[in-house]
């Protein structure tokens, strides 16, 4: 007679899933807010809102995941920054419109249970968490047998923030005369990995390979988390005033700032006022790729743009490098445009 089947024999281990649930407990634990009112572990997280602290409040929604980048990781089987990585990309998009992230959702995807790899990327979740201010209120690891290559998984994210209704930015108000600023990135932070992983099977580059004489391995340099922009851009919003803001993802400097200028008018950027990090110089010379296309895919080092009034401009900017102790620079400026019914993003030294 056939031995019985279970779901163990059907590659889902059920015993390993609730053991990783208990270690992700106490990693969520540590982000919790005031406003959390349930533990993880029930079928849907329950979220406080603050009555007192908003006249007129919008939720803010957003959702992402870290792409292509997870291959780096399988290949260097380093698993604790992607998680950090995953709530980046969604809380940062949030930031965008002034909102504060309030709480954020993983989805996890495994062939296989593993739970020290599941405690170890989700420890980077909450690390990113932390960073955002916003609680990891809850979330789904998903055992799913044969749908993945051995050693390899998916993660994504999602989540929700509040802003004033007042207080929303959009960047209907930029006008002629504003300036911007570029604040650093940490390298490429979570786009252009398509790219990336076709120079180095094209041009069979190791990932331990340096980037530079006495620098970090190209592995290294990649996995470099993406920087949660939060906390410092939610200050700078206290003291000064914003019109528009971009968070730099897949399209680069073009493709984001041009989503929030009005028709008519054209950011021009100098891309001489902030330096370039190596990484993407290696890059370009190993995979003969185009100085345009470097700007259209990667954010080139600057992660993050604000569009600030130009007489307030240059004390913004001292404010968050000294203030924030964050890297920034004022890059480039907001003039009209030639062409009345679209807006344009102007990189010096070439068209975009």
């Amino acid at each position: 007679m056939d031995e019985p089947l279970d779901y163990r024999k059907a590659g889902v281990n059920l015993d390993a899933a609730e053991q990783s649930v208990e270690a992700i407990k106490k990693l969520a634990r540590s982000t919790y807010r005031p406003e959390v009112i349930q533990d993880i572990g029930g079928f849907s997280g329950l979220f406080s809102l603050n009555k007192e602290k908003y006249r007129n409040p919008v939720l803010v929604s957003g959702t992402d995941g870290v792409g292509t980048k997870l291959k780096i990781a399988f290949t260097l089987d380093k698993h604790d920054t992607v998680g950090e990585d995953c709530v980046a990309m969604c809380v940062n998009d949030l930031l965008v419109q002034g909102a504060e992230p309030l709480f954020f959702l993983d989805y996890l995807a495994v062939g296989e249970m593993q739970n020290s790899r599941v405690e170890e990327i989700i420890r980077g979740v909450a690390r990113g968490c932390q960073k955002a201010g916003c609680a990891l209120l809850g979330g789904e690891t998903a055992e799913m047998p044969g749908f993945y290559s051995p050693g390899e998984y998916d993660l994504a994210g999602f989540t929700v923030g509040i802003v004033e209704k007042d207080n929303i930015i959009n960047g209907a108000r930029i006008d002629a005369g504003d300036r911007v600023i570029g604040i650093a990135s940490s390298g490429l932070h979570s786009n252009g990995f398509s790219l990336v992983r076709r120079i180095i099977e094209d041009k069979g580059i190791s990932l331990k390979d340096p980037v530079e004489a006495g620098g970090n391995s190209l592995g290294e340099e990649l996995l470099k988390p993406t920087l949660i922009y939060v906390k410092p851009v939610l200050s700078l919003l206290e003291n000064y005033r914003v019109k528009g803001m971009a968070n730099i993802t897949g399209g680069g400097i073009p493709g984001n700032l041009k989503r929030i200028l009005p028709a008519g008018l054209t950011a021009s950027i100098d891309p001489g006022s902030w330096p370039i990090p190596e990484v993407f110089r290696y890059l370009q010379e190993k995979g003969n790729v185009k100085e345009e296309e470097m700007f259209n895919v990667f954010n080139m080092g600057i992660g993050y743009i604000l569009v600030i009034p130009g007489d307030s401009a240059d004390e913004a900017n001292h404010f968050i490098n000294k203030e924030l102790s964050l890297n920034s620079y004022i890059i480039g400026e907001i003039v009209k445009g030639e062409n009345g019914d679209n807006a344009e993003v102007y990189i010096r030294g070439g068209e975009q």
